[in-house]
């Protein structure tokens, strides 16, 4: 198969990829993000690109005008490369060049603070140990590893220690040149420590360990130093795999036609340049990264290792492995110390992985007294409810509603995204990331834009548009339409039934759980709301929609990120680490495919906020966001 050369205007970019590969991956490989939200299948025509010069087979469709295909416009998604090929790519369709998505992807980057974080002991994962060793004598003449590793097993409590023949080939003359004054570069695991590098004096101060949240819609770095577990520099970008679909399921797909390794190049890429990014300006050199911790679901874990993923879909729902070991990152193509390793949060089922483990670890939701919740809106809804006692774990196929996917001016949390919706003075405003014209409508918009439809009476309980409830709303073969005023951002009928049967599913989920347990709505002691796209949740409106139980407003909190910062505590203390198996151990995983009652609960949460009013009734005095 021949290699082709593919030039995106207006940015320039140049990208050599294989013959027969669609565009749209080619932009993907450029690094140029695209709107698209039908996973490539040439359905939502979001992804219009025109060639320039050069030739593509394919690229037409029912969904361009006669006008459009005359001008050299094609769906990139559709359209596969033969030869060298300049393509334009239209501002409506250009999510944003890689470094302006970073700017907009800042909001995920945070981890908020705001949950009180269990201390451990200070043992990274991988660290530096400086070492001032006594010298061989006649009455010292034990061989130079068991010199160091002596030293190691007392400076660290470690049980045994080892060390690689690449190291043992560079040790005498490191020791020797430095007068027995070195700084050893060892990972842990468990009791065992094994010695990486070493190095001449003391380097303790270039250690550091990269912090990863591998999520379905964004990648969040932060780079952490061993010395002292701070954190010095945070990164972030939309996952480059949404070329292949917004959810993890179209990406299983993609990953069954394609090969999975066309996933594993998108994420992996996406990491080496965040990691890149964050060394760059904290003046570090890439071989002072010692290890990348990572924490993700199932699926984005598998795609990270080139792991197959097409059990995890079909029934029984199997992963290839839930719990990875430490592994060598260059083995994965991560571009950090020759040697360093690669970590991975242990996950709980196929579809509950190691960032609901996070989450358990960072929350303490494992140690509390009281019964707590913790439920990961995205684009698979996972639910985890328990105490110090037990853990009970499950997910929720939600699709991509709730995240701006299958809404027709839905997009990504970017600039240009209508972020709130709001009324005031009896009008409708909103708010735009970036104070920009709007382009869309994120997420969090559109959780508020239909809880403000529907108290307006724009929508019914139902779901269903109310005729001549207001001036924005019109029909086109009796399905309504709502334009938010002075923006030309609309919900369509089709939208709404999206994002009730989203929110719908993540619900159902949660009712069957409490139902199994015997417990309520009122026995939650806390409910933690994680996530980057959680965050920005207004609290108030989810629950209006029926997508929040009808509890305390002073009960619900953001947690923030957990994935990630459940991460953190991990890479910096191997007895967080070790907590996060006991809480895997401890944690029963609930197959709601295997309930009976699913689908009534499901049909039951398909209204505004719920057929059963009751359970929204809570004298919430404090609902407000």
């Amino acid at each position: 198969m021949g290699h082709c050369e593919v030039k995106f205007l207006p940015s320039g970019k140049i990208v050599q990829v294989e013959s027969g590969v669609t565009l749209l991956e080619a932009a993907g490989k450029a690094g140029i993000a695209l709107h698209h939200l039908c996973g490539g299948h040439g359905q939502c025509g979001r992804c219009r690109m025109s060639v320039v010069d050069g030739n593509v087979s394919g690229g037409s469709s029912s969904i361009l005008s006669a006008e459009d295909t005359d001008n050299g416009i094609v769906l990139s998604c559709m359209a596969h490369v033969d030869g060298d090929v300049t393509a334009e790519i239209p501002d409506a369709t250009r999510v944003g060049e890689r470094i302006e998505l970073d700017e907009d992807a800042e909001r995920f980057i945070t981890d908020f603070p705001g949950i009180a974080l269990k201390e451990f002991s200070a043992k990274p994962l991988v660290t530096k140990i400086y070492m001032e060793l006594d010298k061989p004598t006649l009455d010292s003449n034990y061989a130079d590893s068991d010199r160091v590793k002596r030293q190691l097993l007392k400076a660290t409590g470690a049980k045994s220690a080892g060390i690689s023949l690449e190291v043992l080939k560079k040790l005498p003359a490191v020791l020797r040149d430095s007068d027995f004054a070195v700084t050893v570069t060892a990972f842990r695991c468990d009791s065992y420590i094994e010695v990486l590098d070493v190095e001449k004096g003391d380097s303790r101060e270039c250690g550091y360990i990269a912090v990863v949240d591998v999520g379905t819609t964004t990648v969040v770095t932060h780079l952490v130093r061993t010395s002292d577990m701070a954190t010095v520099e945070k990164e972030a970008c939309f996952n480059a795999q949404a070329v292949y679909g917004r959810e993890v399921t179209a990406r299983i797909m993609a990953a069954e036609k394609k090969g999975v390794e066309k996933l594993q190049e998108l994420v992996v890429g996406d990491i080496n340049r965040l990691v890149l990014e964050m060394v760059e300006r904290a003046e570090v050199a890439l071989d002072d990264v010692l290890a990348v911790v990572c924490s993700g679901n199932t699926t984005m874990i598998h795609f990270l290792l080139g792991l197959p993923t097409d059990n995890i879909r079909r029934d029984p729902f199997i992963a290839v492995v839930a719990d990875v070991p430490s592994l060598n990152a260059a083995d994965v193509g991560l571009k950090i110390k020759e040697q360093g390793r690669l970590y991975v949060v242990p996950g709980i089922g196929s579809w509950v992985g190691g960032d609901l483990t996070s989450g358990i670890l960072a929350t303490g939701l494992h140690e509390k007294e009281n019964i707590s919740m913790l439920i990961d809106v995205g684009t698979n809804g996972e639910i985890i409810v328990g105490n110090s006692d037990w853990l009970m774990a499950c997910s929720a196929s939600t699709g991509p509603a709730l995240e701006g996917g299958s809404v027709e001016c839905g997009m990504m949390g970017e600039r240009g995204a209508i972020e709130k919706v709001f009324e005031s003075d009896g009008k409708v405003e909103f708010q735009v990331i970036g104070d920009g014209e709007p382009a869309g409508i994120c997420g969090s918009g559109i959780i508020d834009l239909l809880a403000v439809m529907l108290e307006k009476g724009i929508v019914d309980r139902a779901g269903r548009f109310v005729e001549g409830s207001d001036p924005d709303v019109a029909f086109v073969d009796e399905r309504g339409k709502y334009t938010i005023p002075g923006s030309g951002v609309f919900m369509t009928q089709d939208d709404v039934d999206n994002i009730i049967t989203a929110k719908a599913a993540i619900f159902a989920a949660v009712k069957i759980m409490l139902d199994r347990l015997n417990i309520s709505f009122s026995d939650l002691e806390n409910l933690y709301i994680a996530g980057g796209f959680g965050g920005f949740i207004n609290i108030a409106n989810a629950q209006k929609i029926g997508l929040l139980p009808g509890i305390p407003v002073s009960k619900i909190q953001y947690a923030g990120n957990t994935a990630l910062l459940g991460a953190k505590l991990a890479a910096m203390s191997l007895d967080a680490f070790s907590e996060l198996r006991e809480i895997v151990a401890k944690t029963t995983y609930f197959d709601l495919m295997g309930t009976n009652d699913y689908v009534e609960q499901f049909g039951q949460a398909q209204f505004l906020p719920h057929t059963d009013i009751s359970l929204f009734a809570t004298e919430n005095s404090d609902n407000e966001t």
